[in-house]
């Protein structure tokens, strides 16, 4: 890993773990980092010079892509941070009634007309006056609400398609603790987000499916408050994901918002894993990792204990506020989808203490074979997007993760690809729970702008807030970096860069990407894009049978592939549940069925074929589907629709998953 000298040159630090490095940067960040600075030495670095500089800052975009993100202000920002384990805290939730107002495309009360954050309109919360002054034409005290969490889309008939800015407002109360700090957490809003607590703007955020922390102890005070949010979900051309998505952009606070306390001295960041050798050893019960205390001195203790494991031990904080341990541990039951094993580990520094529930595994490749806990495996699994099924809108709820895994209990799957992006929290410690394997992913979905460095500083902000947030959860066992992106050189260095820093934050989860194509040679498909050599595991997106090719031509089709594991992560055809007919009749049930059987006789041809993930597990929303009383706008390639009837499509996998007649991984 690489750090940078006070001369500015590059040193390397052999042993250095994700911890050390990461915090001694974001140190660094808070005190000398600007926007101006920041994108003009992002510009400069793009033009070929200073090109050590520019490795040294984009492996660290984590720590300066707030930086680049928000607009300037005078002053030192409050901390701006993302808590591990927030729900494994006692917080106050902010979920519920929020008063919301419009603001119409171009966000005049968001934007001053240089394109600023504007600080004085309907963040002051102010009310209209009867005399004296002006307050611009708004009350939030008198407006409509909204459910938070949740889209606006859904709640509001006038808003269904609406892409623009909202402004929500909420009264909470405060009690502040001496030596103690306190935290907004928004489990994600959609775009891009502009928070004030009693008229202070605190963060900023952009990206709509990660979660962000805003510190607020400097602007709270005891008894009544107000939390004013902007969220803007107008897509953008170098956003991530870019302008031509198809999904539904849902908008708002479309996860839990809640206030965080803890002491002064606190645990933000922990990494509890085992220990990861060069092979797996059946007979390793060593725990590793790291705790991070932020504003800790030198040698506070942290103490880690497993009660159910009989381990515990307690190790000092460095000078940045590490604590690395190593604890063995006996009769150590490793976490896999037959055997689901959650241990309670308790962490405690000082007056902080924070108890999660973690499994422990191994995840490696060997050859073209996938290895859990040292035994190859086959992943029978099905795409899902984060869509509540029934309820409809974006998913955010126990509820919500409750049926969707019932699915996938029904289906005999044992693997979910959450698509195309990271889901609700929950969703990863349900599938802790229930036993099935996890791909998660950041949203470089098709065409963004690779060639721009800012862009990729924000793909790196996305990639690290997501691996920091779930990689304490046994289930996920795969991040992606992309999904179906074109095939030319400066996406393949933005991706191999992005594939190699997520290595370097977690070196003991496996690396995959969505690929799409090739086209069709004749009978001949051959996989020779260049990403797969940055992939540990490869994910080919393939629709032989409908958008490629007769059905009948998948049983003659021949695949060819690096020799790495292959997942077929996209494959599939639509269908209008309860439309009947001929197989060769679009939009059928028989037709969907006829092209995933024809499917199965080129998949089982496939010997390096590691596992099943079609397209996709529950019909979702996307308003580029628009054949009416057939899509409606809804991609219909779902295995269930989106009122809960599974098709015939359902049952076809439901027999293949339990009798794993598609593959063994062996």
């Amino acid at each position: 890993m690489t750090t940078v000298k006070s001369d500015g040159s590059e040193s390397y630090i052999a042993k250095s773990s994700w911890c050390s490095a990461i915090f001694r940067a974001r140190l660094a960040c808070r005190k000398s980092c600007n926007l101006e600075a920041g994108v003009f030495l992002l510009m400069f670095m793009s033009s070929g010079r200073a090109t050590s500089l520019r490795t040294i800052l984009l492996e660290n975009a984590f720590l300066l892509g707030f930086v680049f993100l928000l607009p300037s202000a005078s002053g030192q920002k409050p901390l701006e941070t993302l808590l591990v384990g927030v729900d494994h805290r006692a917080v106050t939730s902010l979920n519920g009634e929020w008063h919301y107002l419009v603001d119409q495309s171009p966000g005049r009360a968001l934007y001053t007309s240089t394109g600023e954050i504007n600080d004085k309109s309907y963040a002051m919360n102010e009310h209209p006056n009867l005399v004296g002054k002006h307050n611009q034409e708004y009350d939030f005290s008198t407006a409509p609400t909204l459910k938070v969490p949740g889209d606006w889309n859904t709640q509001v008939p006038q808003l269904f398609n609406y892409e623009g800015v909202l402004w929500y407002e909420r009264d909470f109360e405060a009690q502040p603790k001496p030596r103690t700090r306190s935290f907004l957490h928004i489990g994600a809003a959609n775009y891009r987000s502009h928070v004030w607590v009693n008229q202070k703007r605190v963060c900023d955020h952009e990206g709509g499916y990660t979660p962000f922390d805003c510190e607020v102890t400097a602007v709270l005070h005891p008894g009544s408050n107000f939390v004013v949010i902007a969220v803007d979900a107008t897509r953008l051309v170098d956003g991530i994901p870019s302008v031509g998505i198809d999904w539904f952009n849902y908008g708002g606070l479309t996860r839990d918002v809640s206030l965080v306390t803890v002491p002064s001295a606190f645990i933000d960041d922990y990494d509890v894993h085992l220990a990861h050798g060069p092979k797996f050893d059946p007979d390793n019960t060593e725990l590793t990792g790291c705790v991070h205390v932020l504003d800790a001195t030198a040698g506070t203790a942290v103490t880690i204990d497993l009660p159910e494991a009989g381990a515990k031990t307690t190790v000092g904080t460095d000078a940045e506020g590490n604590a690395h341990f190593s604890i063995r541990v006996r009769n150590l039951i490793l976490w896999s989808p037959e055997s689901p094993k959650l241990y309670k580990v308790r962490l405690t520094s000082g007056d902080d203490e924070l108890t999660d529930d973690i499994g422990f595994r191994d995840i490696r490749v060997d050859g073209t074979r996938i290895l859990l806990n040292g035994k190859a495996i086959f992943l029978q699994g099905v795409n899902m997007h984060a869509e509540a099924p029934v309820r409809g809108g974006r998913a955010y709820s126990q509820n919500d993760a409750d049926t969707i895994f019932g699915y996938l209990e029904e289906l005999h799957a044992n693997f979910v690809r959450l698509a195309h992006y990271p889901h609700d929290e929950r969703m990863e410690r349900t599938a802790d729970r229930d036993g099935i394997m996890v791909w998660s992913e950041i949203p470089n979905w098709q065409h963004i702008s690779f060639d721009k460095p800012e862009v990729y500083a924000k793909a790196v902000v996305m990639l690290r807030e997501m691996i920091r947030r779930d990689r304490n959860k046994a289930s996920v066992i795969l991040w992606s970096i992309s999904n179906e992106t074109p095939n030319n050189s400066t996406r393949t260095r933005f991706l191999t860069e992005l594939a190699n820093e997520a290595r370097r934050l977690d070196p003991t989860r496996l690396i995959t990407s969505a690929i799409i194509g090739p086209r069709p040679n004749g009978l001949e498909m051959v996989n020779n894009d260049p990403l797969c050599d940055a992939l540990d595991v490869i994910g080919q997106n393939e629709y032989i049978g409908w958008y490629d090719m007769p059905p009948e031509d998948a049983d003659k089709v021949n695949w060819t592939f690096p020799p790495k594991p292959v997942l077929m992560s996209e494959f599939g055809a639509e269908a209008k549940v309860g439309d009947h007919g001929p197989v060769n009749q679009r939009w059928t049930e028989e037709q969907q069925v006829y092209v995933f059987e024809h499917q199965f006789v080129m998949l089982r041809k496939i010997s390096q074929l590691r596992g099943t993930i079609p397209w996709i597990l529950v019909d979702f929303r996307s308003p580029t589907r628009n054949i009416p009383k057939l899509q409606d706008g809804y991609n219909r390639k779902g295995l269930i629709s989106e009122d809960g009837q599974k098709k015939q499509a359902f049952a076809l996998f439901q027999r293949a998953y339990a009798e794993h007649s598609l593959g063994t991984g062996k």
